[in-house]
């Protein structure tokens, strides 16, 4: 068989294995709305924690990462993975334990159906809604770019950009109509084992292609040693390192897709074994990432701007055979599918939930379920045509959205933990929040080097403050 060949094979492999999986669990989804959404909230320690994981794991890590180190270097590791790694477990706890607990006392399916119960307006499911909306689909985008650039690279073309950005939107949307929530947790543990294995392979057999690790090292510090060190590059100033900690720390517990992942978790024994798994986890993952980018550098010199999102698949495909160059792009692929199920299903669950049921009450689940479905399918046909824009680098559309999650972080805190929040305090809090986000981002720099995220934070906190003052009208004040 020829290279092209071997590589389609296995990916065809991979998505029969997915699809599969999708067949088994469609066969254990009940006809129910929390069923189909939240696969009856029976999520073990191994199922959540590769749900969360993988749902976490974007192309804005294998792709993203590697081409922002492309550019600069081995900071990139400490300006990102160390501070996700001790983030991403204490915001579980702080923020996903109490909205674990609160929705399964409430049977809250939705992050906004949650807050507005807790807030007791529905106006508040309302605006989270719109604002999820709003920074989810760029984020889809980047999954499926990812796809496109990873297997017009690895096939030479034979597979174009589009056709590829249509075949994984379709395969996804297939497995997740079918089996729902249970569907697509089921498939992140075999997502998950795919993309974090093959990095680690990867990271291996790439380093003894270039002599072993000490030799790739040598390689960049003659060709560009200017990746080996931090540097006085702008984004390692002190004020922009803090303030992009902001949004890689506190967005990934505002997504709404990991908040209905952690909605699901059988017990608190599984959520605390999923917080003490991630760290080593992400580690083990970032490492390889910022390194591919790194020894890129000195492999493939002059890439410019958002061309070195393909310096993964560049090197995949000068250093591996066509087997494991299928498997690299069934790693890629499980990495987008594995968050496109999640975001697809939990905007249509807030389609479902939060609009369509707020205005027909009597709407039954099997209706509810049915209109999920019809609703995947409207948002993956509206990513596709976002796709085909291709407007930035994934690392810049992915940096537009986590910023705005970090919006939403104020909201999701106090909405749970103080008692004296209100309904007022939340959506001037989002509004304000966001809309001092948008204008600094407008700015030709942002004003004393500390980046939009952290003005939008600062302008959120302060207006659910104000917002939540008892000399305000107090109705939509949190319930006893």
């Amino acid at each position: 068989m020829s290279d092209q060949t071997v590589l389609l094979v296995v990916c065809a492999a991979y998505f029969g294995v997915v699809l599969g999986i999708g067949v088994v669990a469609a066969r254990h989804t009940g006809r129910s709305a929390e069923d189909y959404f939240l696969g009856g909230r029976t999520a073990k320690t191994v199922v959540l924690f590769m749900a969360l994981f993988g749902t976490n794991v974007t192309p804005f890590v294998l792709m993203g990462i590697p081409g922002l180190a492309y550019h600069h270097g081995v900071g990139v590791f400490g300006h990102n993975a160390a501070i996700v790694a001790l983030g991403i477990p204490l915001s579980f706890y702080l923020i996903g334990y109490p909205a674990w607990r609160a929705a399964k006392q409430t049977g809250a399916i939705t992050p906004a159906e949650l807050y507005a119960v807790r807030l007791n307006s529905p106006s508040v499911g309302t605006v989270l809604f719109v604002a999820y909306v709003v920074y989810t689909l760029p984020y889809m985008v980047t999954a499926v770019l990812g796809v496109g650039l990873a297997v017009d690279t690895l096939t030479e073309g034979a597979v174009s950009f589009e056709l590829a950005a249509a075949l994984i939107l379709t395969i996804t949307i297939g497995y997740t109509i079918v089996g729902g929530m249970r569907a697509t947790m089921w498939t992140n543990v075999f997502q998950g084992t795919v993309f974090l294995g093959f990095m680690l392979v990867a990271f291996v057999l790439v380093a003894s292609a270039l002599g072993g690790f000490e030799a790739a090292t040598t390689r960049v510090a003659e060709r560009a040693p200017e990746l080996l060190v931090k540097g006085d590059r702008p984004m390692f100033a002190p004020t922009s390192w803090a303030s992009w900690a902001l949004a890689i720390s506190l967005t990934v517990i505002a997504f709404p897709h990991m908040l209905v992942r952690i909605f699901a978790a059988r017990d608190v024994n599984a959520l605390k074994n999923a917080c003490r798994l991630y760290p080593l986890s992400l580690v083990l993952l970032w490492v390889p990432a910022v390194m591919f980018g790194v020894w890129g550098a000195a492999v493939f010199p002059g890439l410019e701007g958002r061309a070195s999102d393909e310096i993964f698949p560049l090197l995949v495909r000068e250093f591996l055979g066509p087997g494991l160059r299928g498997v690299a792009l069934a790693g890629i692929l499980a990495a987008v599918m594995s968050t496109l199920d999640a975001q697809f299903l939990t905007l249509s669950s807030m389609l479902s939930r939060d609009l369509l049921r707020r205005r027909w009450p009597q709407l039954s689940e099997g209706r509810e379920v049915a209109y999920g479905r019809v609703f995947v399918l409207a948002f993956a046909a509206v990513t596709y045509v976002f796709v085909l824009v291709r407007p930035a680098s994934i690392f810049q559309i992915a940096s537009f959205s986590f910023s705005g999650y970090v919006m939403l972080v104020p909201t999701l805190f106090l909405g749970l933990r103080w008692r004296k929040f209100t309904a007022t305090g939340a959506i001037a809090s989002i509004v304000v929040g966001n809309g001092v986000l948008l204008v600094t981002f407008a700015l030709p720099e942002p004003p004393w080097g500390v980046l939009p995220v952290a003005w939008g934070l600062a302008a959120a906190v302060l207006a659910a403050l104000v917002g939540s003052r008892p000399s305000l009208p107090t109705r939509g004040t949190m319930p006893a």
